[in-house]
């Protein structure tokens, strides 16, 4: 079926391959997965995506906003996650390049991700979707007792900027 938009029914799946991200210690701060309400509460209505084959979602993406305040309505952070099973495939990318697409569409003229430098096939595939890295965010928080750092990328519309 390739890359749509993710529907409620979705969720089991999608939650099990956010719980594998989480069970890497370095996809996310998150020790546990949400429920869909808290996920659907805080993730932006539009700009949510699977990609599936065969009735298998093998991967997400959505955007969540960084700021309530309206100057910052065109600003969200990414999130992109595909089941380890299927890594290597190139659904991460194709997922993140629909997302800009899709982001565009809606307005959004900045998007941000916040990657831990262990997870080194996140920051390639942000890269190589033209996001740019604009620092390291030392010790921005604590995994299970331990300070963490993030490398704070961002890509800028050509269409909208």
């Amino acid at each position: 079926m390739g890359i749509r938009i993710l529907v409620t029914s979705d969720w089991n799946q999608v939650k099990s391959i956010y719980e594998k991200g989480i069970a890497t210690g370095h996809a996310t701060f998150q020790t546990t997965a949400p429920s869909f309400e808290e996920w659907d509460s805080s993730h932006l209505k539009t700009c949510r995506f699977v990609d599936e084959q065969d009735g298998t979602v093998r991967g997400w993406a959505a955007l969540t906003p960084v700021s309530s305040r309206c100057v910052y309505a065109g600003v969200a952070e990414v999130s992109v996650y595909v089941d380890p099973v299927f890594s290597g495939k190139g659904i991460g990318s194709d997922l993140l390049r629909h997302l800009i697409k899709a982001s565009e569409q809606e307005g959004i003229w900045t998007l941000q991700a916040g990657i831990f430098p262990e997870n080194a096939p996140s920051l390639k595939i942000h890269e190589k979707a033209g996001f740019r890295i604009l620092g390291i965010r030392e010790k921005i928080g604590k995994q299970h007792g331990i300070w963490r750092d993030t490398v704070l990328l961002e890509r800028r519309s050509q269409t909208l900027i």
